[in-house]
């Protein structure tokens, strides 16, 4: 262990998959492929919903801010692990691993928000269809947006600070592949049991109060869609939802089983594959997700690509 007289390490040592260096070089390929994966089909989601009159609703308002999000969550972090996985020092400059932390934790504490705003978009569509566009107009659209990356943001600033104040005591390794919050309060010395409570208590509101809710929506969703009574209705609104429910168990799944514990109970290797999981696995399948079920976005990729490689 190497041991640092200062108040933080100069650097950290991201031990990753060290103990098994077979597992690096196949991992390295497969970020190398879904890394520019991820980047193009978030990049033409947001291009689509931009161009594409027909794609100028809330809900792919709300999806371009998705697609944004997940662009910025795999970049504060696949960068880093190729660097560490093609290298023989897996280290992260003190300042690198801040900033990291703030960017990884926002991405992660806004998208918890807004897909359960997406799933409040669906609801009010197909629940309330009559009132839908005087409540989700453009004012309020923006509004509600504001408000969930003001909530991930303020989450991220908030338990990112507090946890960078716990002594290390001279640790500067860390068995994972990010600089995670779960991680840091695990590699830290002394009394933190207060920072595992306070990241239980900010994580039921910022998980499970969210997924509740997003339930909650989908339960309502279901009962409205079974009394549509044109069988194409029941398609499309099943195709639009269906989507997005995906995206939300791809989402919520790993992230309750990686926050909603004690940081001091999570086993050796969880952290490294859930974060592997919802920081590059999800942005990378989202894109497809909404335009391999969805006819609107299938169309708008079809003309953007013609506009792009078909010169008129």
């Amino acid at each position: 262990m190497i041991l640092v007289n200062k108040s933080h390490p100069e650097e950290f040592i991201l031990l990753g998959f060290a103990d098994r260096p077979w597992l690096e070089l196949p991992l390295f390929i497969i970020l190398l492929v879904t890394y520019p994966t991820a980047m193009i089909g978030n990049i033409a989601i947001i291009l689509m919903s931009i161009l594409d009159p027909c794609l100028h609703s809330p809900m792919y308002f709300f999806l371009t801010n998705l697609s944004f999000l997940d662009m910025c969550y795999t970049t504060s972090i696949v960068p880093q692990m190729l660097i560490n996985l093609w290298g023989s020092t897996k280290t992260i400059s003190y300042l690198r691993c801040v900033v990291q932390l703030y960017f990884f934790h926002t991405m992660g504490g806004t998208e918890c928000v807004l897909l359960a705003l997406m799933s409040f978009d669906r609801y009010v569509a197909i629940c309330k269809p009559l009132h839908y566009t005087l409540i989700m107009n453009r004012r309020n659209c923006l509004l509600l947006v504001s408000t969930v990356w003001l909530t991930g943001i303020s989450y991220a600033v908030s338990e990112a600070t507090v946890t960078l104040q716990l002594p290390l005591c001279g640790h500067n390794k860390m068995d994972h592949l990010v600089c995670e919050i779960p991680i840091l309060i695990k590699t830290a010395c002394g009394e933190k049991e207060t920072n595992e409570l306070a990241l239980s208590v900010i994580c039921i509101f910022l998980l499970a109060v969210p997924l509740c809710l997003i339930l909650a929506s989908y339960a309502s969703i279901g009962h409205a869609v079974f009394k549509i009574k044109s069988i194409e209705g029941r398609k499309k609104a099943f195709g639009t939802c269906s989507s997005h429910l995906i995206v939300v168990l791809l989402f919520y799944g790993p992230g309750i089983s990686m926050y909603l514990q004690p940081p001091s109970s999570i086993t050796k290797d969880q952290p490294k594959f859930m974060a592997l999981f919802y920081g590059v696995v999800t942005p990378t399948l989202n894109p497809f997700i909404y335009t391999l079920r969805n006819k609107d976005v299938k169309g708008a990729l079809g003309n953007l690509f013609r506009n792009i490689f078909i010169p008129k």
